[in-house]
């Protein structure tokens, strides 16, 4: 008997949702100016993103606080007994002259609505802001690797936990040969924030596992330098250094072709202490890096001379080349590298190997020449 009774009750009503038509609806709203009462103007564009200031208080404390928490109602403040009596006498007459007037009916006006904000947000792009005015007002946003960080970022600064959540958990499917450089490259922008942290490492470890694929990406020579740097510095990168020369001479060359007046030479310096040319074949050396005209040439006898013979060269200073000299090796240690004639003529005919005047500049102790002022790394933040 209960059995039926539950059934009968059950069957009395029913639940329909239209959660889709619900969060196109929203879309639609945060799309039209007209229909919202709050605008951003962000990033360095100043880009304006619309959005309902009700919606935003209702989904996010931060938006709360931001919005409304400024308002704070003025203490009423009690009249003196003079000013009373005088408030009570002209109410008295004001009475008096309304009874013998005409009794017609005024609807007041409805309370004016406070006006239109606009807010300044300098700590995120558009794109990643606009995708969050969309999450908030539709409770669905489409993850890409793009945007993926600034996304995270931003909902964890604006407390949107689940938000959050879902791009920690989107990180690791999304991290591939494709993606790398793109998360990267947006590493840098939100580097002071929390949550880059943990994702630089990720992709990081990524790049070590697979260093000879990234470092001939395309888009590897879009990155920052002292990520480049940072990358080619790293004792985990599994990459031959034949593929970190061709690396640097990449992203050297589209920086020089970007920048104008500068000496390719001086640009690819940055990276020659992170390359461990004594691994390259030395017929690679011979054939391929030293007609290119980057590298000095005490670095390239050093990294054949210990090819020749270890012994003759410190291992712990072949990746330095400021602190090489000419001194330090023998004519006949090219012949004995078992070259062929006219591989040791194209060395010789390089002429003398002598250090430039910048390499034989005073300097303080510890310092090394920078062609650049950088700001700190990745790995120093």
């Amino acid at each position: 008997m209960s059995d039926d009774l539950t059934s009968s009750e059950e069957s009395d009503y029913s639940v329909f949702e239209n959660k889709s038509g619900l969060a196109e609806d929203m879309k639609f709203l945060a799309s039209m100016p007209e229909l919202c009462d709050v605008t951003f103007l962000v990033g360095e564009t100043r880009e304006p993103v619309c959005a309902v200031k009700a919606v935003l208080a209702a989904r996010s404390k931060v938006f709360h606080k931001m919005l409304y928490g400024q308002r704070q109602q003025q203490p009423v403040r009690e009249p003196s007994p003079k000013k009373r009596d005088s408030i009570k006498d002209t109410k008295l007459r004001l009475f008096l002259k309304r009874s013998s007037e005409p009794n017609i009916t005024v609807q007041a006006p409805p309370p004016v609505a406070s006006g239109h904000q606009t807010l300044i947000v300098e700590e995120f792009e558009p794109d990643v802001f606009r995708q969050l005015i969309e999450y908030i007002h539709t409770g669905c946003v489409m993850l890409q690797a793009r945007t993926l960080l600034g996304l995270m970022n931003a909902a964890d600064y604006y407390g949107l936990e689940e938000l959050r959540r879902a791009c920690m958990g989107f990180v690791q499917s999304c991290i591939n040969v494709d993606t790398v450089c793109a998360l990267l490259a947006s590493a840098e922008k939100y580097i002071q924030y929390k949550c880059t942290k943990s994702l630089v490492q990720r992709v990081l470890e990524f790049v070590d596992n697979h260093g000879n694929e990234v470092l001939s990406l395309g888009s590897f020579a879009l990155l920052p330098l002292h990520v480049v740097r940072l990358i080619l510095s790293r004792e985990e990168l599994r990459a031959d250094e034949m593929t970190k020369f061709q690396a640097a001479m990449h992203w050297s060359r589209r920086y020089c072709d970007s920048m104008g007046n500068v000496d390719l030479r001086e640009t690819i310096a940055n990276f020659i202490e992170y390359i461990e040319f004594y691994k390259i074949p030395a017929s690679v050396l011979i054939k391929e890096v030293h007609p290119v005209g980057v590298i000095p040439d005490h670095v390239i006898m050093n990294a054949l001379a210990y090819q020749a013979d270890p012994s003759s060269v410190d291992v712990n200073k072949l990746s330095s080349p400021n602190r090489f000299r000419r001194a330090s090796l023998q004519p006949n240690l090219l012949r004995s590298t078992g070259l062929d004639h006219a591989a040791m003529a194209s060395v010789a005919a390089a002429g003398p190997i002598v250090e430039s005047p910048e390499e034989n500049r005073p300097r303080q102790p510890g310092q090394k020449r920078r062609l650049y002022k950088r700001s700190n790394t990745l790995a120093e933040r």
